[in-house]
């Protein structure tokens, strides 16, 4: 039994690659990250982020619930048809398309798979192309209990978000002036393992597999599964309005654990979890959206200096440990309230420069270093002051 394990442990990790969602989620994240490039050359006349940096940071969350999900579904024994799995690798792919990463979060896909699922007797049967049982017996329940898991590894992805690390962007405000904003953005693939029927498997206990969907021998099948959001974040920091998303996403997760658990003893709660937790994630979303619409710009210009919208990595400001949302207030003794002369202080300094900075609770705080000649010329400090373009055009 124990060689019967091996073997199919080796062969569902090669069944890994057979999944095209393998393939599409790195062509997507390129994709991605070249859209995201290309506005912030656009509003800011360079490249911010390397390519990929949608997926930085996000393989300790990946790896961690990919074998939560994998104890979980193997010691349950949850068993999910072939075609199902497919089914749910399609519709990601289609949900995709539209390169919006907010609906890769598992309440559409896993959502609307189920309710394809769920219909698909009552279309199938009404046609004579494809076979009647092409999704016969699907596990609803296994189903609405990796939506809770699933869900709640968004909610973990939202909290890893490092306050430098957030992708800005400008849009035009109420009163026609560019403003500084921020998309909380983050996409990763979660392998797990799955049982699926007929195979050299077979069950080692009476109860197992509790969730099976016909037939007494299984294979293992390592299932990708993408995941993905992006708020925009206009009226307070990125960091404090992801923790403000992450809290609720995570009792949201709880609720359809609750109801997809009970689904173990009355079947249309699984349903029920898989509508709460649509309608839930929904409510989510228009909340922050109206929350964020309400409140005044934080990234915008002002007379106390100039506000921090974002820092390119490995830049003099990174080394130096300047945060998004801090003001630089004077370069060596001299005011500032425009990038143009915080440019023309850098220039008019020397080999040294100082800094003066007001952090989030409003004290002072000096930084100082050695300016040389390869630096990026404003020390990769970008401003919500203007549109490159427009700067360009002026």
């Amino acid at each position: 039994m124990a060689q019967s394990w091996l073997m199919e442990l080796a062969n569902g990790i090669g069944r890994f690659f057979l999944n095209p969602l393998v393939y599409w989620a790195i062509i997507l994240s390129i994709v991605v990250s070249y859209k995201r490039i290309k506005r912030e050359r656009n509003h800011f006349g360079l490249k911010i982020f390397d390519i990929f940096s949608e997926w930085k940071n996000t393989w300790l969350v990946s790896m961690m619930f990919g074998i939560v999900l994998s104890v979980i579904t193997i010691g349950a024994g949850m068993v999910f048809s072939y075609e199902a799995i497919m089914l749910l690798a399609g519709l990601t792919i289609l949900l995709s398309l539209s390169m919006r990463l907010t609906l890769l979060s598992p309440v559409y896909t896993i959502g609307i798979t189920f309710l394809l699922l769920l219909l698909s007797p009552f279309v199938l049967e009404n046609q004579s192309f494809i076979d009647v049982n092409l999704f016969s017996a699907p596990n609803f329940t296994g189903l609405s209990l990796l939506l809770a898991v699933l869900l709640s590894a968004e909610a973990f992805l939202l909290r890893r978000h490092n306050r430098n690390a957030t992708f800005p962007d400008m849009e035009l405000g109420h009163r026609g002036t560019w403003i500084g904003i921020h998309h909380l953005k983050k996409m990763t693939l979660i392998p797990f393992f799955v049982l699926i029927p007929s195979g050299p498997i077979t069950s080692i206990a009476p109860f197992w597999p509790y969730f099976s969907v016909g037939g007494e021998t299984f294979s293992l099948m390592l299932v990708p599964f993408l995941i993905g959001f992006d708020y925009t974040v206009r009226g307070s920091m990125p960091e404090n309005a992801a923790r403000r998303l992450a809290r609720p996403t995570h009792m949201l997760s709880l609720v359809t654990l609750l109801l997809a658990a009970g689904s173990v003893i009355i079947g249309w709660l699984a349903l029920a979890a898989i509508v709460a937790g649509i309608i839930g994630r929904e409510y989510l979303s228009f909340k922050h959206r109206t929350a964020e619409q309400k409140k005044t710009p934080f990234f915008t210009r002002n007379t106390r200096g100039i506000k921090v919208l974002a820092i390119i990595p490995g830049t003099p400001a990174d080394r130096l440990g300047i945060l998004v949302g801090e003001s630089i207030t004077k370069v060596n003794g001299k005011k500032i309230d425009r990038i143009e002369q915080f440019y023309y202080a850098l220039q008019g300094s020397g080999a040294f420069f100082k800094l003066e900075i007001i952090d989030d609770n409003g004290e002072v705080r000096f930084l100082q270093s050695a300016l040389y000649e390869e630096d990026h010329h404003e020390l990769g400090v970008i401003i919500a002051d203007r549109r490159y373009r427009d700067s360009q055009l002026a």
